[in-house]
């Protein structure tokens, strides 16, 4: 192909980078979720006796300040990079396989 690398290596698919649309929804999911599990805190503080109620409304107040570092967590992993210097071992590739000729013999019975 035009414009290749002769000895480029692919990149694994486990070192790739998520797409920008799917990484923005799965945070917003994210803030989404920890934010619903806020008003639940805060709901339950009313509801419960003196000491849960407590813990409940200080879990309330703390969840904000989580929610948006979670929101804001991208993925940093590094662009995966293929150096042709590099001693990479071969990986295998996958082959059309090896054809056999033959005949159909139809079985008239």
């Amino acid at each position: 192909m035009a414009g290749r690398a002769v000895h480029a290596q692919p990149a694994l698919i486990t070192s790739a980078r998520f797409g920008n649309s799917l990484s923005t929804d799965q945070r917003a999911k994210r803030y989404i979720i920890t934010m619903t599990f806020r008003v639940v805190c805060f709901i339950a503080a009313v509801f419960v006796p003196l000491p849960w109620n407590v813990v409940l409304f200080v879990t309330a107040a703390l969840l904000p300040g989580i929610a948006v570092l979670l929101g804001n967590a991208r993925d940093n992993r590094p662009e995966p990079t293929a150096s042709p210097d590099e001693d990479v071992p071969q990986r295998l590739e996958l082959t059309a396989g090896e054809v056999v000729k033959g005949e159909v013999e139809e079985d008239d019975r």
